[in-house]
């Protein structure tokens, strides 16, 4: 574990990518298959492979406890040298004695994470951690803290080491990215690397693909500048989720990953049946029209004129405040899937039948996907009751016990002009969406990438995804409560501060988050506290000023949170490059 903590020293002193890559190379080349393995891992900023569901469940607050008392050091001395640092596994290196140990081994480090996720209970938990950080030296405490937190902040991101797996095997780096991608485990794919193997890498179901992310465009005559042939759909407000179909298994996940299954109990029987294949698509809360009732669970609204036609008939999506009912519930109650029923509405495919089509054009791929869900289903699906399987979510009708969902081919129109895609919005809109995706037709897939061939057409005031990094207990009704959040955006990999807000929030909401933030607290200093940075927000403003107030350097005008973002991670957030530019857009509305 020495070698790899010094390893990751020499990484963060540098700012230069191709000297990064050279140095994990030369490091992976000097290490046994086994730990090379391990260390790509790790590397990535994960204890565990991708794929895995496996977590340690191992909070800040623990975290801060043992290196408190292993390192006998009063409160004020750890908060002074977390001031300093901003980083808890630094903390860790300062003010941790030196021991006579030689340390302990990364097979070690590895093991113990797999003991200390299987184990049960805080107690058993904290004394596995407690053992663990005891025997290591305190360079190599700062990284294994750095690993259980997930955040290694040493400017390495996984396509960094995929470069690097590729130099130490000489393998090129298009298929070591493929191979990553198919298994979801940079472990095995060094592995596979290295044994001159690659090619045998099979896509592995049940483990999330990066999904492919779009740019906002302003205006109608932006959104077709890019490229010849658009396709278009309504943007909804939902929850972004890719769904994995295999042998009569279904299984959904956000786009941080997570598998959120358990939320939406009813979405897994509407996919059943269909061939193994994933399919990209958003989660809605949904009101289902008295034309859709009792018509077959996949309704196909393919690339053709007709789309616009049936778009009224579908039923349509509601707010995302109803949705938000179903989030991080791992049991979802009959009252709420009465309340808030939902619907799958898929709009792309990434595999099927054994087949990655993720290099298909979309125009290609919309063609699979409308067969696909137009298919009689598979020897694999559930029987059903008499009842009509759309019946049951009739509005005006009792709801039986059983509750059942659609998967609906999200439906596509066609704009050649500035003009009908003005209208195409406008009918979004009135539809209750957001406003407008509209995609290069002939554009291949791109796991986690943003470019030109997706766009997004909105029409708001100006909205930031941010990141929370402090919260104040707040005032009035709201003493004994944490319901003011400072928050900040990411300046390379570094979060800088832009702003506070305390309004936007239900009450339930802000009592879930203050459980949320007292289990996850950095730094306890009284009224305020220093929290893990894992909560994204939405937040809105009047405008943007330049500002020593805040590191970032500037700050909002009247911000307010519009929303909790539990789909995004905290590595998605927005910049200060985001930042600058809706700045010197405000400034060059404002001063014609």
């Amino acid at each position: 574990m020495r070698r790899f903590a010094e390893a990751c020293e020499a990484i963060a002193a540098t700012t230069k990518k191709l000297q990064k890559i050279a140095i994990v190379a030369g490091y992976l080349n000097s290490r046994s298959v086994d730990e090379a393995a391990i260390s790509s891992v790790f590397l990535s900023g994960k204890p565990f492979p991708a794929w895995e569901e496996t977590t340690l469940q191992v909070g800040g607050t623990l975290l801060w406890r043992i290196v408190a008392e292993l390192s006998a050091k009063s409160e004020s001395d750890l908060t002074a040298a977390y001031r300093k640092t901003g980083d808890l596994g630094a903390v860790a290196a300062e003010v941790l004695p030196e021991h006579a140990g030689e340390g302990v081994s990364l097979l070690e480090v590895s093991n113990l994470f797999r003991q200390i996720a299987s184990a049960r209970g805080p107690a058993a938990k904290t004394a596995l951690v407690r053992d663990l950080l005891s025997r290591a030296t305190p360079l190599e405490t700062k990284y294994i803290i750095k690993i259980m937190t997930g955040d290694l902040r040493i400017g390495l991101k996984e396509s960094l080491v995929e470069d690097a797996i590729a130099q130490a095997s000489g393998a090129p780096f298009s298929r070591v990215q493929r191979a990553n991608m198919l298994l979801g485990d940079i472990g095995e794919t060094f592995r596979l690397a290295v044994e001159h193997k690659l090619n045998e890498a099979k896509m592995r179901m049940f483990h999330a693909i990066g999904f492919m992310l779009a740019s906002p465009v302003d205006s109608p005559e932006e959104g077709l500048s890019y490229f010849a042939d658009a396709t278009v759909e309504d943007k909804y407000d939902g929850i972004r989720a890719q769904a994995h179909v295999a042998d009569g298994e279904v299984k959904f996940f956000s786009r941080t990953r997570d598998e959120i299954t358990e939320s939406f109990p009813e979405l897994p029987d509407a996919l059943s049946g269909l061939p193994d294949v994933i399919l990209d698509g958003e989660i809605v809360a949904w009101q289902y029209s008295s034309e859709l009732a009792g018509s077959p669970e996949v309704v196909d609204a393919p690339l053709s004129e007709s789309a616009e036609a049936k778009a009224p008939n579908l039923g349509r999506a509601r707010p995302f405040s109803i949705l938000q009912q179903r989030l991080g519930r791992k049991k979802v109650s009959e009252k709420v899937l009465r309340s808030a029923p939902v619907a799958y509405l898929a709009f792309d495919i990434l595999y099927a039948r054994g087949d990655l089509l993720i290099d298909c054009p979309l125009r290609e791929r919309a063609q699979i996907l409308d067969k696909i869900l137009s298919a009689p289903r598979g020897e694999h699906r559930p029987a059903r009751g008499k009842s009509s399987p759309q019946g049951s979510l009739g509005f005006d009708e009792p709801r039986p016990t059983t509750f059942t969902a659609a998967v609906i081919r999200a439906p596509t129109f066609r704009a050649s002009s500035p003009d009908e895609l003005e209208t195409l919005f406008a009918a979004a809109q009135a539809r209750g969406n957001e406003g407008l995706m509209i995609k290069d037709l002939s554009s291949p897939y791109q796991p986690g990438k943003r470019g030109k061939s997706w766009l997004k057409m909105k029409r708001e005031l100006a909205t930031l995804d941010v990141v929370v990094t402090a919260v104040e207990y707040g005032h009035g009704k709201r003493v004994g409560v944490l319901s003011d959040y400072t928050f900040a955006v990411w300046n390379g990999d570094q979060l800088v501060n832009i702003g506070k807000a305390y309004s936007g929030l239900t009450d339930a909401e802000i009592t879930e988050m203050t459980k949320w933030f007292l289990d996850h607290t950095i730094e306890d200093q009284g009224f305020r506290r220093t929290v893990e940075a894992k909560i994204v927000l939405e937040v809105a403003f009047n405008n943007m000023m330049k500002s020593n107030r805040h590191d970032s350097g500037y700050a909002l005008r009247f911000p307010r949170i519009i929303r909790l973002r539990p789909d995004k991670s905290p590595q998605e957030a927005d910049t200060i490059e985001r930042v600058r530019e809706i700045f010197e857009r405000q400034g060059s509305a404002t001063n014609p």
